[in-house]
């Protein structure tokens, strides 16, 4: 099930070296998440922008995965839809076989709207 159902569109998904992609998304601005978050000035949910890498890496991988821990998680620049609906997502992905690590910067333009490092198990 797609918990996000419909906030963005996967544009591309690139893989530019071992274990590194490149995906392109473009959020929806008139997804029912905006009217409350914030009516009149919208702004993507930081959860929302985990749960896209989460489903973006899943897709890569083939499998479902949970999250385990978030080690470093920063939030450098707000992601207005109506503004900057496409982001690009840079993805660092390695995998022992049970655990999964993925470092992730997201963006617009030059403009860096997510950090993070987080790491998952397969289900």
């Amino acid at each position: 099930m797609d918990i996000l159902n419909g906030f963005y569109i996967l544009n591309s998904c690139e893989n530019t070296d071992e274990g590194t992609y490149s995906a392109m998304i473009t959020l929806d601005s008139e997804h029912g998440i905006f009217s409350g978050h914030f009516p009149g000035n919208p702004v993507a949910p930081g959860v929302c922008m985990m749960q896209i890498v989460k489903d973006v890496t899943e897709r890569i991988l083939e499998r479902k995965l949970f999250l385990t821990s978030a080690n470093n998680v920063k939030f450098m620049a707000i992601i207005n839809p109506v503004e900057t609906p496409v982001l690009k997502l840079d993805l660092d992905i390695k995998s022992d076989g049970e655990q999964v690590k993925v470092k992730n910067v997201t963006s617009f333009g030059e403009t860096i709207a997510l950090k993070m490092s987080v790491n998952y198990k397969f289900i």
